[in-house]
Parts: C-alpha cells; structure tokens; sequence
C-alpha cells in the first residue's frame, strides 16, 4: 500500500483555490481509509497499516477542522454580507446544511478514530467498512456542495480586497504570515485562546456502573498516556464566612471508601474542613481532554493510617512537615530553614507523625467525568450517591 498525501499548496493570495486544495487533500485521506480497509485483512496492523492509519489521525485531527473554520468563521459570514436575489435565497438553503455537515462528520469521525488510534498503535487490526462508508460519504458529498455552490459564487461576488481579507483569515488561523498584523494585547489573546477537542467520546453504554471503577479505568489511562502528574487534584474548601479556596495536592490513595490526600490539619484547608466538611476535587488532564469532578463529605483518616504514610515518606519529607506550620507566616526563608536544621537534628532517622498532621479522605456523592469534543460540545456523564448506597447515571448538556 503506497502513499501519496503531499502537494504543492497554491499560496493565499487565492484563498479560494486554497480550499479546494484543502478538499484535494481530504480526498487523498479518505482514499488511504479505502487502501487501509483492504489491506488490514490480508496483511494486519502492519508497518503499512499502520503508518496510513497516523496520516489519516494526523490531518483529520490537526488540519480538516481548520477548513471547518474557514467556512464558518470567514467565508459563510462574507458571503452573506454581499449575495443578493437568488444567491442570498441559495446561501440561506445551503449554510445550515454546510454546518450540520459540520457537526456530523465530527461526530462520524469520533467512530473512526478510536479504531484508527488502535491500529496506529498496532493494537488492533481491523477497521469497520461501514463507518468508513458513512465517513467518506458524508464528506464527499459535503466537499461537492461547496464546490458546486460556494466556490463558484465566492469568486463572482467577491471583490480583491475581500479575496485578500479572507486569505489574510485563513493565514492566521493557520499561524502563516503573523507578521503582517499587529499583535494583539495581552487580553485579547488570552480571549482568543481555545483549543479545540476531539481525540475520544464518552457514551452511557459504555462508561462502567461503578463510577470509582469508572475512575480508576480512566486514571490507568492517564498513567498509560504518561500525563504529567495524573494524581495531582484540585481541593476546593469554603471557610466558615462562606469564601471558597482552592490548591493543587497529590492524591495519595483512592478506593471505594473515597479519595485521600495527606496534610497539615492546622493548614488553611484542614481549619476550613473543620468548619465546613463539604469538599469539591478536580482532576485535569489535558493530554487526554479529560476531567473529572468530584463532591463530597471529608473526613479524617485514621491515626493508623496517617503513621502508616507517614512512614513510607522519605526521611526529609518528614522532617519537612515537623518543620512547617503550614500557612503560618514566617519572616524569610532563611528561617524556614533554619526551623529545619533544628528538627533535622532533634529527630533522629525515625521521627514520630506530629498529631497535627495526617490524611484527609473525601467520601464521594458525586462524580461527574467530563471529555473535550469538538466545537465545546462537550460530554458530560454524572453518577450521584443515592441513600441506599447505590449509583444513579445521567449525561448532562455541555
């Protein structure tokens, strides 16, 4: 199976031509999906196979939304500040159709590229026909809609300035020729950033009863996917006067009794769990566009269990919560230190837990596991704890 997937682009001084290079290119991909449809059952997950299987993942997750944009953001938008008479009745019929083309090919590709990503990574050897019929339908079609319509009436209704402006559009959006605008301020990029998510899906039928298995299915993912740091979390407390706080900490432990992380109790966040039991964890994990949502009551663990951890820390780690009063001021660091050496000496190899410092646990009642999908329509699944014990399941809107 040979592969053929590199052109020469014309340049965006024909932004027009550029989308129909854009619609060549997906061509060649869908293309590969057909070569890789007959070749997975004769030669299996391949060097070939595989190799055809991260081009089509790579263009169709870094470079087909692009063109996606283009047509929403720039070219719809232009053309219905200019089409008059018939082109403005035709433009009104086909828009919705091209954004719900939009919408569907996502949701088509979702289906091939869990599969795509497994024989990519030579996990599996076999590709549905029928999704990539489906796939390769709707985009052929879509792609001959605009070519027929939308291309024809954007170069007769299109002055050169406006040819350059959406050319100038379609650059930026790809990160070519930067230098021809002024960078924008500091907040208005922070507003324009956005990242648009796709790798998975996340359905009822398949999440699992049990939302802590749920989780732990999830977490194995991350610790596979080699995320930075999966078992850092966000814990959000509200004090006594009703104001929220929140800090990262590492979870150290998580079973069916709950979620449980080691502290200082006389922290800002153990004086706030004193006062107020409730609890909110979030874990982020944005290699795989993941997050889960947690609420519950905490409580503390158990004094054996807090000199069990407390043991397995290294030696300096130890010493370190013996030293701090954690969220007490102090005047400089070089008195921090100074508190250190004084404990590092007092205390030996084997320095007791202070009873001021042990484990939290927070005890689940509701779990909400959140995956990116394209366009910020996202999915979202809820378990909440009934009286009984038992889990109910239901997808909220994104």
């Amino acid at each position: 199976m040979t592969l053929n997937l590199h052109d020469t682009a014309p340049d965006f001084d024909q932004p027009i031509a550029v989308l129909k290079h854009c619609h060549g290119r997906i061509r060649k991909q869908l293309a590969t999906l057909d070569k890789l449809l007959a070749h997975l059952p004769e030669f299996g997950a391949d060097e070939q196979a595989r190799q055809a299987a991260r081009a089509v993942l790579n263009y169709f997750e870094k470079a087909a939304h692009l063109h996606h944009d283009d047509e929403e953001q720039d070219l719809i938008p232009m053309l219905r500040a200019v089409a008059q008479g018939d082109d403005a009745a035709t433009l009104q019929a086909l828009a919705p159709v091209i954004l719900q083309d939009h919408k569907e090919m996502d949701a088509l590709w979702q289906d091939l590229h869990e599969q795509l990503s497994a024989i990519a990574e030579g996990q599996a050897a076999s590709l549905s026909a029928s999704a990539v019929q489906r796939f390769s339908q709707r985009y052929l079609a879509h792609m001959e809609r605009e070519e027929s319509t939308m291309a024809p009436m954007a170069l007769r209704l299109f002055s050169p300035e406006q040819m350059a402006q959406l050319g100038k559009a379609m650059q930026r959006r790809r990160g070519i020729g930067a230098e021809a605008s002024p960078p924008p301020s500091v907040g208005q990029a922070v507003a324009d950033l956005r990242k648009d998510y796709g790798q998975a899906s996340l359905n009822e039928d398949e999440v699992l009863d049990d939302p802590m298995l749920q989780f732990t299915q999830w977490f194995e993912q991350a610790l596979k996917a080699e995320v930075n740091e999966p078992n850092a979390m966000s814990v959000a407390t509200v004090a006594a006067n009703g104001r929220p706080s929140s800090r990262i900490v590492l979870v150290k432990q998580f079973d069916e009794r709950g979620f449980t992380w080691y502290t200082n109790y006389d922290s800002r966040k153990g004086q706030e769990l004193e006062d107020n039991q409730y609890a909110a964890l979030l874990f982020f994990w944005s290699e795989l566009e993941r997050q889960v949502r947690i609420e519950g009551r905490v409580e503390r663990t158990s004094s054996e269990e807090s000199d069990r951890y407390f043991r397995s820390r290294p030696l300096k780690s130890r010493l370190s919560a013996i030293a701090s009063h954690q969220s007490a001021p102090i005047g400089s660091r070089a008195e921090l230190e100074q508190n250190y050496e004084a404990v590092a000496r007092q205390a030996g190899e084997e320095p007791a837990r202070p009873e001021n410092w042990g484990g939290f646990r927070l005890v689940p009642e509701r779990l909400e596991f959140w995956q990116g999908r394209r366009s910020r329509f996202h999915d979202r699944i809820v378990y909440e704890r009934q009286e009984d014990g038992s889990w109910t399941r239901l997808r909220l809107q994104p």
